[in-house]
Order: C-alpha cells, then structure tokens, then sequence
C-alpha cells in the first residue's frame, strides 16, 4: 500500500481573521490587505441557525483531508475502522467520514479552532495506525 501521508490532500477554510473569532497568531490567522480592511466572504449554502446566531462573516472553521487508497476496499476498511471513533467534543466539533471510490474524505467543521487542532491531530495518529496496520498484514483477500 502506498503512504497515504504522500498523497493526502488537505485544506482549511475558516472564519481567519474575523473579530475574535480566530485563534491569534495560529495558521489560520488571515493577513489583511493593504487597504486594512478584513476580506468579505460570501455566506455559504449550508449555513446553520447556529452560523447564523453569530452575524454575518461569523463562520465555524473548516477543514477537509482526502487520503487516497490502492483500492476502494480498502479505503472502506479504513472507514470502518476509524468511524467508530467518537469525537469527544461532539457538540462543538463536528466530523464526517465519506468514501468514494478509493478516496476517504474527512470533513471537520469546529468552532474553536484549538479543538479542531487537537481532533485532526488525534485523528491523523489512529489513521497512521490503520495504514500501518493494513501495510504490515498486506493487502486484503476477497472472499
């Protein structure tokens, strides 16, 4: 199996930047441009009562991992064994798992993002894991 680290794809997108509601000095502190003034993001389709609560331009952080497989099989032998995995701070981050093909996808959706840090780094260690586990046993035999 090839390392799924090499090949992981990931992405943040969240509320950088605006009035408090960013983690200062982290990495997802967004620069202001010259003229001073914070960049206007357009509200999404899928925004929630709670999104909508906070005003607009108030958006819960969002980050996105797809990690490739060799097979759909077992991208969905990963999924079964990291789905179990309960967040532990269900209320305040959110985390969805999908497959498509040979491509898991991870969606996080978090309003603190110290809390988001901590469920993607937890995350990325029981992924490492699986990928080292299903390396170690070799490719999965059809039945």
């Amino acid at each position: 199996m090839r390392d799924a680290d090499a090949d992981a794809g990931g992405g943040a997108d969240g509320g950088a930047g605006q009035g408090g509601h960013s983690c200062p000095g982290g990495a997802d502190t967004a620069a202001a441009p010259a003229s001073g003034a914070l960049p206007r993001h357009a509200p999404g389709p899928g925004r929630d009562v709670a999104s909508a609560a906070r005003g607009p331009g108030m958006r819960p952080h969002i980050f996105t991992l797809s990690v490739p497989f060799p097979t759909p099989l077992e991208a969905e032998i990963a999924h079964g064994s990291l789905v179990p995995d309960a967040e532990p701070h269900q209320r305040v981050v959110g985390k969805d798992l999908t497959v498509s093909g040979r491509i898991l996808a991870i969606r996080w959706k978090a309003e603190d993002c110290r809390l988001l840090r901590i469920s993607v780094i937890n995350f990325l260690d029981h992924l490492s894991l699986v990928v080292r586990t299903m390396q170690r046993f070799g490719p999965p035999v059809s039945r």
